[in-house]
């Protein structure tokens, strides 16, 4: 990139553009891909472009985050905008500049790609699909790519390239996507790089704006109004949980390590509604109008009256998550020893399931014959049959949830089920929205880069999402209605 005899010249490029004001003063940082030395001249060496370059997660974006920018700032004065960020790369190097600003968005925001490698090396052929069905995020991405570019066991980088294109393109990004005829080298691209670079730095000094879908049947458009943003709705708490809705919109939720459970009204207050819940986790409203209680700290379960009244309502088992139906009989996992359980109208409680690695979210179908479990160790949420006696049958790994490059685990938590019969799953990787069919078709980035525990559609219309994410709870507007136990409501016939 940077030898002045060299293909691009990057150097020489940027100090033009530099200097004309067609690009912003800019300090090229250029990177390498690692080699570990071998231990002896008679030893293998470990070459880790692959593994830095090619994966998918955000491994590589934080070692630019964490330790090459922070080095690089003790001798130059960095912004801190992520709008003034561009990353580039050629090959492994295009994808890995185009993941690390999918990852974060926080720090890059404008990515230069040559001949990028979006085939199945580790997996970047899911692209494509990702883009479609992903909130967007605040990008604009420049791809080059040539008509004889490599077709190898990998798959067709030309072939991936066009992928790439149309998923920017129905997914509402300023992209743009410039083509020739070269093969896998760096012919079309160093010949072009001062184009490329006015197009991805015009309009500097002007935000990065986020894009909104404008291809058929995205299910972000159809969920997400266009103006719906995240919204912090409480904040200063140890670890939100179990959100949970009554039959006005108002929000409850419990701050598990305060053992306290907090009230969200319609008007937006917050206060207080129990203090010394017995590190309540799960809650649910049933058709009692009571707050059912998972409260783990004290192996039971318990209700509430809306005046804050306790009765214990099931014993002696460790409870995590909680599902009622219209009947205020009412299904809990407890995960630590793989069970689902059931308690009926007269309190008899017995085991409907055990042998998921990690079963925690639960919640009914709208129409109540269904119960999901979400299996938190793996990228699988179940789908259970509801027997005449509250039993569960005919199980499969139903919900194909998808899951970040560093493992197979979705971190599947809290979920919620809207009036279209679709589930909505609180995971590692945001609020991702499964079909009837089974099928994710929709993902919500998460408000902040921590962790999401749970969600519940409520407020006043019962077309707000609220979310438990850490040390605080959100929310935002969407275009589907929430259900609640007391109401049973068939979904309408799936799109298949």
């Amino acid at each position: 990139m940077v030898r002045p005899e060299g293909a691009f010249r990057a150097a020489v490029v940027m100090d033009n553009l530099i200097h004309k004001k067609e690009m912003p003063v800019t300090v090229g940082i250029f990177i390498n891909p690692g080699v570990l030395p071998a231990t002896s001249p008679d030893a293998q060496a470990r070459y880790n472009r692959s593994f830095e370059y090619d994966a998918l997660g955000d491994r590589y974006a934080r070692f630019l985050i964490e330790e090459i920018l922070p080095e690089v700032r003790k001798e130059y004065n960095l912004s801190h905008n992520p709008d003034d960020y561009g990353i580039a790369g050629s090959s492994s190097g295009g994808i890995a500049a185009f993941t690390a600003a999918w990852n974060r968005p926080d720090a890059f925001r404008r990515v230069l790609s040559f001949v990028g490698s979006y085939t199945n090396l580790r997996g970047g052929t899911v692209y494509p699909t990702l883009l479609r069905k992903t909130e967007g995020k605040p990008l604009r991405v420049f791809l080059q790519d040539g008509s004889n570019d490599q077709n190898i066991y990998s798959g067709s980088w030309f072939q991936s390239n066009q992928d790439m294109a149309l998923g920017l393109e129905y997914a509402g990004y300023d992209y743009q996507f410039v083509t020739g005829t070269e093969g896998h080298n760096s012919k079309h691209g160093s010949a072009i790089l001062p184009d490329a670079m006015r197009w991805l730095w015009r309009d500097h000094g002007k935000p990065i704006a986020k894009p909104y879908p404008v291809g058929e049947r995205s299910y972000v458009k159809e969920i997400l109004p266009p103006d719906s943003e995240w919204q912090v709705v409480s904040s200063g708490h140890k670890f939100t949980e179990g959100p949970a809705v009554d039959r006005n919109g108002n929000v409850f939720f419990s701050d598990i390590p305060n053992s306290r459970i907090h009230r969200i009204g319609v008007d937006g207050k917050v206060t207080v509604f129990k203090e010394d819940t017995g590190a309540a986790n799960g809650l649910m409203v049933g058709p009692d109008d009571r707050l059912y209680a998972c409260q783990n700290g004290r192996k039971r379960i318990v209700a509430y009256t809306m005046d804050g009244k306790e009765q214990v309502v099931c014993e002696g088992v460790g409870s995590n998550d909680i599902a009622l139906n219209a009947k205020s009989e009412f299904y809990f996992t407890e995960p630590g020893a793989k069970k689902v359980w059931f308690v009926d109208a007269e309190g008899n409680k017995r085991v409907v399931h055990e042998g998921l690695g990690f079963p925690n979210g639960v919640r009914l179908s709208p129409d109540q014959s269904l119960v999901f479990v979400a299996d938190m160790r793996t990228k699988w949420v179940w789908s259970f049959q509801v027997k005449a006696d509250g039993g569960l049958g005919n199980e499969q790994a139903f919900y194909r949830l998808e899951t970040p490059d560093d493992s197979s685990v979705s971190q599947a938590d809290g979920m919620t089920v809207d009036t279209e019969g679709y589930l909505w799953v609180a995971t590692r990787i945001g609020v991702q929205i499964c079909d009837q069919p089974g099928r994710v078709v929709a993902i919500l980035n998460k408000p902040h880069g921590g962790a999401l525990s749970n969600c519940v559609i409520g407020g006043a219309d019962m077309q707000t999402l609220f979310v438990t994410a850490g040390d605080r709870v959100c929310k935002r507007k969407v275009n589907r209605k929430g259900t609640v136990a007391w109401n049973v409501v068939k979904p309408p016939v799936p799109r298949l």
